[in-house]
């Protein structure tokens, strides 16, 4: 049998068909257009998927059920989308209307971050694991959290917001209306936001460091690679950056191990890819702060391994 998993961004539809060993067979996509509104936006779900079905000469009797990850609150009982930012999903019953064009097919939702968390508990790193905790560092600090298989949420399914919990009490303001949010230090906004306040501060202090030079003065080209990039080079000003960040982001991992003790926490994102200069400090600080530092077994900590394809692959094993 095969499997139907949509990961529904703000920018694009990515469909993609799954099999049973949990890979992708068959994917593509097309633009999301939000503006166009969501009958729209589903349509044209139910239209790429039928094509990657026709395109793989499989029929629609081999597909068991489709999956989407979405933005926003999913209500995975009912297959409402209760709420979006950034898709004008209000109290929409996605599941109903993807079914109705899918011939009837089941459909499930959850949170795209929930289901990303889904996808690296039964084929990613976290495999096998009882309870795992993913987080991905992208524009915001996504969290994920699954136990025995199954997607925790809370009551009104909106759990798991681990980037909305506050580790600088009267911090940096963050998209949400609270401030001193781990997401507003340990995304890779945050990294920027980071790096450029520390040039500014650099420049007031008559320091001098190499990351000016490559954003030649532009505090708009700053990007999260900046910092890492010059600290490589031996720039102490960049160093310093990068010092604060990981902090920022051991301190946010701690909190979440210290609260759930997972067997395994993956984290995602473009910001793994710096490797063991990432890695070795941040495990560092970690694993002096934690509250079982002294005891064994410990959390593993692991790089998500299913990158972009998460999404599809967790909304493709939401009936599991």
């Amino acid at each position: 049998m095969y499997y139907i998993g949509v990961d529904l961004g703000g920018t694009n539809i990515a469909v993609g068909i799954v099999n049973e060993q949990y890979e992708i067979v068959k994917k593509g996509s097309t633009p999301t257009k939000p503006e166009r509104g969501v009958d729209a936006i589903i349509e044209d779900m139910a239209t790429l998927a039928k094509k990657l079905i026709a395109d793989l000469g499989i029929s629609m009797d081999e597909v068991e059920w489709a999956g989407v990850a979405t933005p926003g609150t999913a209500n995975s009982k009912t297959g409402i989308v209760e709420y979006a930012n950034n898709i004008p999903f209000r109290n929409y019953p996605l599941a109903d209307k993807l079914s109705a064009l899918l011939g009837g097919k089941p459909v499930y939702i959850e949170n795209d971050a929930n289901a990303a968390a889904k996808a690296e508990a039964i084929a990613g790193v976290a495999a096998g694991a009882p309870i795992s905790v993913m987080i991905t560092l992208g524009t915001g600090l996504g969290g994920g959290i699954v136990i025995d298989g199954q997607v925790y949420s809370g009551f009104n399914f909106a759990g798991g917001e681990l980037g909305h919990t506050v580790i600088e009490k009267g911090g940096r303001q963050c998209s949400c209306g609270r401030r001193g949010c781990w997401e507003a230090y340990s995304s890779a906004t945050g990294l920027v936001n980071i790096t450029r306040d520390r040039i500014l501060e650099a420049r007031a202090a008559g320091r001098k460091t190499s990351m000016d030079d490559m954003i030649g003065g532009d505090l708009g080209k700053v990007s999260a690679r900046t910092a890492f990039t010059a600290m490589k080079s031996g720039d102490a000003v960049a160093a310093e950056v990068v010092d604060e960040y990981i902090s920022y982001l051991a301190c946010g991992i701690v909190n979440t191990i210290n609260i759930f003790q997972p067997n395994v926490l993956s984290i995602g994102g473009g910001v793994c890819n710096e490797g063991d200069y990432l890695l070795k400090p941040l495990f560092e600080k970690v694993w002096s702060e934690t509250y079982t530092r002294e005891g064994t077994p410990k959390t593993e900590i692991k790089i998500a391994k299913l990158g972009n394809d998460a999404g599809i692959i967790g909304a493709a094993v939401l009936g599991k």
